[in-house]
């Protein structure tokens, strides 16, 4: 799979540094953006449903978008921190198509990279830890038009910045779907570029030159999952990014990703989420 780098729609929400001492415990944290790290000493931990992963001076660590975790600390923990905000609206998601590794080993510029991004966005900082007084819709709003307000050199350099940090996970990351078909790997791009329509998987068979039964057989063995489960999971996390940092109607979002059956959308939302794609929106406001 060919990577561009005008396929990397990125930008800090958030950057600044945190100092802790057995202070730095949330639970069930699920956020629209990602996280990077630099611990700059001491320690904590990071829960995921992959495991747990011991947080540890001179690393960097990248927790995707969604990924639901637990931070856990119980001592000495100090950390720079940027919350990276990826637009899936403006073409190609990278960070959602790659598996990058949790961990790295940071390089000797790192930290002054990451001393240099906060010392021009001091602005960016969160008022405090608790993703609760800063993962919400209106902060998130907040901060992405302070981004569009910086000065052109400022966000240049940022920009800048993020891409060298975020190049030491890209070093080693792969795609999250390794598809030796040619047609099924066409068909997965097709996808992510047209969640906006309605897609018929009889359709995606044509364009693949294959039957439907065979289709969906080669599909789900490629990637373990049928065509229909995996559009869906990709149109709920476009729904959960737009109802989080949009203020558009949600049978609006619903349209736009290709639900005219607004109560089948909202079905199957809660069914996925646990809640209504209403009660979601205000979770986060």
């Amino acid at each position: 799979m060919e990577l561009s780098i005008d396929d990397l729609h990125l930008f800090a929400l958030n950057v600044g540094i945190c100092r802790h001492n057995g202070d730095w415990n949330w639970k069930n944290v699920c956020s629209p953006f990602s996280r990077l790290y630099y611990v700059t000493e001491g320690s904590a931990k990071v829960e995921t449903p992959e495991g747990i992963c011991q947080l540890k001076a001179g690393y960097l660590y990248f927790i995707p978008a969604f990924m639901r975790h637990n931070d856990i600390c119980d001592s000495l923990f100090t950390h720079y921190y940027i919350h990276i905000f990826e637009d899936p609206t403006l073409g190609r998601s990278i960070l959602d198509e790659y598996e990058l590794p949790m961990e790295v080993k940071a390089d000797p510029t790192d930290l002054l990279l990451m001393k240099r991004l906060y010392y021009i966005n001091p602005f960016l900082k969160v008022p405090e830890s608790n993703p609760n007084a800063y993962d919400n819709h209106q902060t998130l709003i907040n901060n992405y038009r302070k981004n569009l307000q910086r000065p052109f050199c400022d966000k240049a350099e940022s920009r800048g910045i993020l891409f060298i940090l975020l190049s030491r996970f890209l070093k080693y990351g792969r795609p999250k779907i390794a598809v030796a078909d040619d047609r099924i790997h066409g068909t997965l791009a097709f996808i992510r570029h047209n969640l906006s329509s309605r897609i018929d998987i009889g359709d995606l068979a044509s364009r693949a030159c294959m039957s439907k039964g065979h289709f969906i057989r080669e599909f789900k063995k490629a990637t373990g999952e049928t065509p229909n489960v995996f559009i869906t999971r990709l149109i709920l996390e476009r729904a959960q990014l737009s109802l989080i940092t949009t203020n558009l109607p949600i049978k609006t979002i619903a349209d736009e990703l290709g639900y005219q059956d607004f109560s089948y959308f909202n079905r199957i939302f809660k069914k996925a989420m646990g809640v209504t794609p209403l009660q979601y929106r205000i979770s986060h406001f």
